[in-house]
């Protein structure tokens, strides 16, 4: 490890901890922190700090996940717009987390800020950085939606005001189900193989993603979380977190990758809510608050 990843290795754990030990203090429970390692012979050789919460108070599971791996091979979910590095042998770490709340009335939430090294059979080594937030929620609020955008934002404006606006829409495209033709969730940003502002800035760039984790979401999840719900709620909820499920396993490159290049899978998966549900062709009376999520939250729209 160099001095360059041995500052992401250490900003990385930091903020993993940082994240893991706030939203302990709000849920009141505790996180299991299981530490693991690939070993010589596995396709992929490395070391990581899965933390994971569950039957929380606040939440029902919530994983945050630290990897620090190395291969001989970047998979090909790394490699289709870089086809030049095919085959090289890589370097990557990283933080990557969701949180499943338990009242439906409480978006789930997803962040992962990263490093990928990679050294091409020709020319020299290539480093690139890539991460990201975005807000599902189940039953949409538009203050919800504009805090956690203008908080992107805020983190984004420094290293140019243009940075909001196109991983806004990086966002919108890449959290997209394509086989539902549907929007994940009201979105966030998303950024990958950057490095258009040399290492030092494009690390700064995404110290500034991870750190305004907490500011974008705590704030939503401390309106939401002492709600009442019932069945109806909780229903929906369930059936709302089958459309994560599929995004997750059918189109995320996050988790291809991480398949792909032999990587953890318990650690990989920690991404799955614990309860989720799917049922054929579900109605919604118009204009009630479950059809409404559909109509005015999961479509792309500026929220800032």
């Amino acid at each position: 490890m160099n001095n360059n990843t041995a500052d992401v290795h250490q900003y990385l754990t930091a903020l993993q901890e940082r994240i893991t030990s706030t939203v302990a203090m709000v849920d009141g429970g505790a996180f299991v922190v299981d530490h693991w390692k690939k070993t010589k012979g596995e396709k992929l050789q490395g070391q990581g700090i899965t933390q994971i919460l569950e039957g929380g108070a606040v939440f029902e599971r919530a994983g945050c996940g630290f990897s620090h791996v190395t291969g001989l091979a970047l998979p090909p979910s790394a490699t289709q717009h870089r086809p030049e590095l095919a085959g090289a042998p890589f370097e990557a770490m990283g933080v990557s987390l969701v949180f499943h709340p338990r009242n439906p009335y409480v978006p789930t939430v997803h962040m992962n800020v990263r490093m990928i090294a990679a050294k091409p059979k020709k020319g020299p080594a290539v480093c690139w950085f890539g991460g990201g937030m975005d807000l599902t929620p189940y039953y949409g609020f538009e203050e919800d939606a504009v805090h956690f955008h203008q908080t992107c934002q805020l983190a984004l404006d420094p290293f140019g005001v243009d940075k909001y606006p196109r991983f806004k829409k990086w966002c919108d495209e890449y959290f997209y189900l394509k086989h539902r033709d549907e929007q994940r969730g009201v979105g966030g940003v998303f950024f990958d193989d950057f490095s258009e502002l040399g290492q030092t800035g494009s690390f700064a760039m995404m110290r500034s993603v991870g750190d305004g984790f907490l500011d974008a979401y705590l704030p939503v999840m401390a309106r939401r979380k002492d709600i009442e719900y019932g069945k109806r709620e909780r229903d929906f909820q369930l059936y709302r977190r089958g459309r994560y499920v599929e995004f997750n396993l059918v189109w995320d490159r996050g988790t291809h990758f991480g398949l792909q290049s032999g990587g953890r899978s318990e650690s990989i998966l920690l991404s799955m809510p614990p309860l989720v549900s799917w049922s054929y062709q579900p109605v919604f009376e118009p204009e009630s608050p479950e059809a409404l999520l559909t109509s005015e939250f999961l479509v792309r729209k500026e929220w800032v």
